[in-house]
């Protein structure tokens, strides 16, 4: 044995050859902790909308729930229970029309957990590509590098190789432009998925959050052509419901597709915990407090996009999700800078690509007295 030999590092261990998080870019909201410092810094406090985070109250009828379930001491199922999953199938029917039943769909801990495991799970690794808008939720790029895969940017479906291509991600309402596509486009993005084999899926996190346009699903008959294979759904009931800390979504669409991923996640231990299944029953089948909810951002978004088309900003898009896609058509870091000299903090737009290089997105998910502190702020700056 070679005693002055050094050893190698274990895997993952800093001084490791091959790690994972090598082939990641950088975590997009570290850069932003010294434009945080500056705003906190302001004397009025930190307005702080680079975040899409709820800040309002968990409804009563969603906290009941919980609480009568945390007695549970045994294992929950990754599938979880029937009147869980037929609460699934019963939202998609009613909301999106989706004609879905409970064996067609599968909770998952949180969404951006499945948007990130997803093509690992899928298989998928080096040779394929994963495609994904060319302004997009960062972790769709994250999910592709996890396992080995080519990230792809698309404008149009049109520019992609379909010999190349396996997982094509779509997302309306879109993080972070809140542009919604109309019918036509999710269905020609479903036809070319299927001409060249590849499984769809889109993200609609955001689908009950739509102002000037009313977001559609991919399940929906006009989309899919009333037939699910090669398509699936993602949801989330952290916006509608106030539940990001619960960590309650699911996925929905080809039950070929749902029942492999079922079989997987058993093995990964990838459970909802049982309080948040009863909870999520309860949130999915109670309309008004999405519609109590709704008009919260409503006057919010109302409050910040007159406050900052009147300092300068031209908003795009922005016809539903929980932001304004907003640009002074400069360079967006200048423009987070000069925010955060007012005390508020925005997310600059090349977190979500180069092509957001010049813009600027605002989350509306602040407290009522944030807003107003923001608006009076920018008001006054004028």
């Amino acid at each position: 044995m070679n005693t002055n030999s050094t050893p190698a590092p274990f895997p993952g261990h800093p001084g490791a050859a091959r790690r994972v998080s090598d082939r990641l870019p950088v975590f997009p909201w570290d850069k932003l902790e010294p434009y945080k410092a500056t705003a906190v810094a302001h004397p009025g406090g930190l307005c702080d909308f680079s975040v899409g985070t709820p800040v309002d109250p968990v409804p009563e009828v969603i906290q009941k729930a919980l609480a009568a379930h945390t007695d549970t001491p045994g294992y929950p199922t990754v599938w979880g229970p029937l009147e869980l999953r037929e609460a699934i199938a019963d939202w998609l029917n009613r909301r999106c029309g989706a004609g879905i039943g409970p064996q067609a769909v599968l909770p998952t801990v949180g969404s951006k957990e499945l948007v990130a495991s997803l093509p690992t799970q899928l298989g998928l690794g080096p040779g394929d590509q994963v495609a994904y808008p060319r302004l997009a939720y960062p972790t769709y790029e994250v999910g592709a590098r996890l396992c080995g895969a080519e990230p792809v940017e698309y404008d149009s479906v049109d520019e992609l190789d379909g010999s190349r291509v396996r997982l094509l991600w779509v997302n309306s309402p879109s993080n972070p432009t809140g542009r919604v596509l109309g019918r036509d486009e999710l269905r020609r993005a479903v036809e070319w998925a299927r001409e060249h084999r590849v499984l769809l899926v889109s993200d609609e996190c955001y689908l009950e959050l739509g102002w000037e346009a009313d977001p559609v699903s991919v399940l929906h008959p006009d989309v899919s052509g009333g037939d699910h294979e090669g398509l699936l759904a993602v949801h989330s009931l952290s916006k509608r419901s106030n539940l990001a800390g619960y960590r309650a979504s699911f996925v929905a669409g080809d039950p070929v597709v749902v029942k492999e991923l079922l079989g997987l996640r058993k093995h990964g231990g990838m459970i909802v915990p049982a309080p948040v299944q009863a909870a999520t029953v309860a949130a999915l089948a109670d309309d008004a407090h999405v519609v109590e909810q709704r008009e919260r951002y409503a006057a919010r978004r109302s409050a910040l996009r007159t406050a900052l088309e009147a300092y300068g900003f031209r908003v795009e898009h922005s016809e539903a999700s929980l932001y304004l896609w907003a640009t002074q058509d400069r360079p967006c870091w200048e423009t987070v800078a000069e925010l955060a000299a007012l005390g508020i903090l925005v997310a600059p737009g090349d977190f979500y690509g180069p092509a957001g290089g010049r813009f600027v997105r605002v989350a509306f998910t602040a407290t009522d007295e944030r807003v107003a502190a923001a608006v009076e702020r920018l008001t006054a700056a004028r």
